[in-house]
């Protein structure tokens, strides 16, 4: 049963969240430099952590499904709006500012101090989805003294790249000779207008996260993913726009024509009206720089090319991975889902695809999520 709950973020702004009644909101200070926004239940008594990691353009919100749940099985659960999202603050929102602060090592380093601030000497389970699938996989990878399972969520996991050559032709020129041209959305979202591109187009942000969440769900009909054959323009072109865009758009402009209707909003219920209002809310007060600032960080020649240090180290504590069936974002990478299950992770327990599914697995299909989620966390981590 739903409840709405108010909660203050500073004296300029007080918000509406629908959670469930056992959920809380409060602020954690001193988290990396952060004041860090979480949202969390199963607090009282010494109970096992675990962590829920969101993804672009998300927050600590898209686990509202999950986080009573996990918290009735017997655990203490907590959901942050990570570095640059949501109510966490500290952080810098400037195109032009240090980036230093959002590169993969010190998100992980995030979460470390979030551990910390807790009380807490380790996490029974990190659990991340989408871009908090990598920092889930890097925090099992460089600790697992503290993170004691993993579960990767619609972003498998490789293992730490290899050393490239910095000459390396990039795949963006390669999309761009395509007929007609194309662009991966990643170096979209590097570029400085995309953030204004998004908040400010002229649908209205609420329509634009509308499109944007449809598009990439299992309610588009034509999300088939299949693998593909090769890190190739040709084969990349193969995939939806919103991952492969076309040279003249911005992401605005891609997903308009995949509006839903207005009966299929009406039918949406794992995104209502209301629930989509909380994203469009935040996003108009923050922007999307701080989310966009992971995406700068993750293209080749960038901060993140430190993680080749880790080349060849796996991850080896207990891990699972969960996405829809109707998710691209399995494929997107070719060779990676398999990669993880082969290489990667070398304590698998499981590569589940769900059935009517998209790319927000954990809301679009809560109970089926649950239901392979929560038998992996109750195992013995052996």
């Amino acid at each position: 049963m739903s409840t709405v709950r108010q909660v203050a973020d500073g004296p300029e702004l007080t918000a509406l969240l629908p959670l469930p009644e056992d959920v809380r909101s409060r602020y954690v200070s001193d988290v990396n430099g952060l004041t860090m926004h979480i949202l969390e239940a199963g607090r009282e008594g010494d109970r096992p952590l675990i962590l829920l990691l969101h993804g672009f353009p998300e927050l600590a919100f898209s686990w509202r499904k999950m986080i009573v749940p996990l918290a009735q099985a017997g655990f203490h659960v907590v959901a942050p709006d990570q570095r640059g999202y949501g109510r966490t603050t500290g952080w810098d929102a400037d195109y032009d500012g240090d980036l230093a602060g959002f590169r993969m090592i010190n998100l992980v380093r995030d979460v470390l101090a979030l551990v910390a601030a807790l009380g807490c000497r380790e996490v029974h389970a990190v659990v991340g989805h989408d871009f908090g699938s990598p920092v889930a996989a890097y925090c099992a990878l460089l600790r697992p003294d503290v993170f004691r399972r993993v579960a990767l969520m619609s972003a498998p996991f490789a293992g730490p790249p290899q050393r490239r050559s910095s000459s390396a032709p990039h795949i963006n020129e390669a999309l761009g000779k395509l007929d007609p041209p194309r662009k991966h959305y990643q170096w979209y979202y590097s570029t400085r207008e995309a953030d204004a591109n998004m908040r400010d187009c002229p649908q209205g942000i609420h329509a634009f996260l509308r499109a944007y969440y449809h598009h990439k769900s299992a309610d588009w009909r034509d999300n088939c993913p299949y693998p593909l054959k090769a890190w190739a323009p040709d084969e990349l072109a193969k995939m939806p726009t919103y991952y492969i865009m076309n040279a003249g758009e911005g992401m605005a402009e891609t997903v308009t024509p995949h509006m839903p209707s207005r009966a299929e909003i009406d039918a949406c219920k794992w995104l209502t009206e209301d629930e989509l209002a909380i994203y469009a809310g935040e996003f108009a007060r923050t922007g999307f720089h701080g989310g966009l600032q992971w995406y700068r960080c993750n293209l080749p020649g960038s901060l993140n090319q430190e993680l080749d240090l880790f080349s060849g180290r796996t991850i080896d504590v207990p891990s699972l991975f969960i996405a829809g069936k109707s998710d691209w974002g399995v494929y997107q990478i070719p060779g990676t889902f398999e990669r993880m299950q082969r290489e990667a992770c070398t304590n698998m327990r499981g590569a589940h695809l769900i059935e009517g599914a998209g790319h927000w697995v954990q809301q679009e299909r809560p109970r089926e999520t649950l239901d392979l989620l929560l038998p992996f966390i109750a195992s013995l981590p052996t």
